[in-house]
């Protein structure tokens, strides 16, 4: 029997994990963003004078009938959200790709933040005719739904609150805002022909965005508008370029 099988103390494989700390490890790695490739939702909300604003966003995820959202607290959207506490949630297939990249670096605030002036943002009032998307009337909240997305999901907020304040890599003001989900709807094509209740995954095919690009499941779509904008604008640095590869 061997000192690692008795379990003898520094006898164990990974017992000098600790000394390969100190040599240069290759997987450190400080991205400039952190768009790993989450869906793209279109969140539609109730201006103070009964228009309706429709923002893109990809920091979202759902629990149960519960969905988490992260925004720039600066937003149109955010503002909305804390007056009237209903959105829709539509989510994009990958064939919309163009349409939501029509959205990019838009907003419905007015007058515009500082930041989104310097990365060439634009103040746009109808959001909807802009993109191309039809607007129809919702069943429990007033923002409107987008008829074109193949999921619409009517919600009220749950709770909004400051996000990302010990995070100093973070240079603009966030918030999380939790909604719960009070109505479904689906497309009929992208439902299972089997259950009443479930959607098809070989039928939906989500518009997801990774790194400033937009992807399907299936298919790279198109590269984001939001790509016009250095990644290193939201890390505060310059760009770090690789100049000259290691050799091994």
């Amino acid at each position: 029997m061997t000192n690692t099988d008795r379990g003898v103390p520094g006898s164990s494989p990974h017992a000098d994990i600790g000394r390969r700390d100190e040599q240069p490890d290759e997987t450190r790695f400080e991205p400039a963003i952190h768009y790993w490739g989450t869906p793209v939702v279109l969140v539609s909300t109730q201006n103070p004078d009964g228009t309706a604003n429709l923002a893109p966003m990809s920091s979202g995820w759902w629990l149960g009938w519960s969905c988490m959202l992260g925004f720039d607290a600066t937003s149109r959207t955010v503002e909305n959200l804390r007056r009237t506490g209903e959105c829709v949630l539509n989510l994009p297939d990958a064939t919309l790709a163009p349409q939501v990249d029509r959205l990019a670096r838009t907003t419905g605030s007015d007058p515009m933040p500082a930041h989104k002036a310097a990365m060439g943002y634009e103040s746009v009032a109808d959001k909807f005719g802009r993109a191309g998307f039809t607007p129809v009337r919702s069943e429990t909240v007033a923002p409107p739904r987008a008829a074109e997305c193949p999921v619409q999901l009517e919600a009220a907020v749950t709770a909004i609150g400051d996000f990302g304040v010990r995070d100093h890599r973070l240079l603009i003001p966030a918030v999380a805002v939790e909604v719960t989900i009070r109505r479904v709807h689906a497309h009929p094509d992208i439902r299972s022909t089997r259950f009443h209740n479930r959607i098809d995954p070989g039928r939906w095919d989500p518009l997801l965005m990774s790194f400033l690009e937009y992807k399907g499941t299936r298919r790279v779509d198109q590269t984001s508008g939001l790509r016009q904008v250095d990644e290193e604008f939201y890390a505060g640095r310059s760009p770090r370029r690789i100049t000259q590869r290691a050799t091994r």
